[in-house]
């Protein structure tokens, strides 16, 4: 049955049996959070290491995840990327994580993309690296590309956000979210940045060009780090929004302000 047409399912009910079955497969991508979910990541893995003869990887990973004190989602499939890159170190393997990379399988890019935030390499190979992923057409490889690389960020802060500044005229309207949402002080799902809760006037050199970016997803990333800083550094925020209020009239800006500042709105 051809399910590449196949409607996004609203439920968990909704989601048909074959459909399931060829996620698990790893024969298409999700299409949305209900199938995201839906997705066994072992399964998959399973899978995918059996179409690419490293069937002697799936013990040591299976161990891993039997030890996980707190098993979610974001702990299964860190879990899993971390293991594949000591298992390639290990053995040498060059090839899987380009493999995986371009793999239709979305979950499967998301493992890649945990292998290479959490490589020990120099900054700057680390950032050119997960900018494939930072790009990627799936909602979910992205969010994940910036938790990967999230703590070595934050331990090198400065350099990361010269590097991080230069993404924000790339054409990519992903890659110009990317360079705000990893620097958010508060985040989601991760560990906040201090330093930019306490001095969130680091990241001007990202979010300044960012003020009236066209693209609605670039300006709720930017809308929703001003509201982070909001709630450390309200001043700062009230200040920057004035600010951009005089010099930028426009929609894009309008639009990006009053998300700022909704927390302090509400006081």
């Amino acid at each position: 049955m051809d399910i590449s047409n196949r409607k996004a399912p609203r439920t968990l009910k909704d989601l048909k049996e074959d459909v399931r079955t060829q996620l698990n497969l790893g024969n298409t991508a999700s299409l949305n959070l209900i199938e995201w979910l839906a997705i066994d990541p072992l399964t998959l893995l399973t899978n995918i290491l059996h179409s690419c003869q490293r069937t002697h990887y799936i013990p040591e990973i299976t161990t891993r995840l039997e030890q996980l004190k707190k098993r979610t989602v974001n702990t299964v499939n860190e879990t899993i990327g971390i293991t594949l890159l000591q298992l390639c170190q290990k053995h040498r393997d060059t090839s899987l994580h380009s493999f995986l990379s371009t793999h239709v399988a979305d979950m499967a890019r998301c493992w890649a993309a945990y292998m290479t935030g959490l490589e020990e390499s120099p900054l700057s190979q680390k950032m050119a690296a997960i900018k494939l992923f930072a790009a990627d057409t799936h909602f979910g490889v992205r969010e994940i590309a910036w938790m990967a690389v999230r703590p070595s960020i934050t331990r090198e802060l400065s350099g990361s956000i010269d590097i991080l500044s230069q993404w924000t005229t790339d054409t990519d309207a992903h890659v110009r979210r990317f360079a705000c949402e990893v620097l958010r002080p508060r985040g989601v799902w991760c560990a906040h940045i201090d330093a930019l809760k306490t001095a969130p006037q680091l990241a001007l050199p990202v979010l300044e060009p960012l003020q009236a970016d066209p693209a609605r997803y670039v300006q709720d990333s930017v809308g929703n780090w001003l509201n982070d800083a909001s709630k450390t550094q309200p001043d700062f925020v009230r200040n920057l929004c004035a600010e951009w209020e005089q010099k930028s009239p426009v929609k894009a800006t309008q639009y990006i302000i009053k998300k700022a500042l909704r927390t302090l709105n509400k006081a």
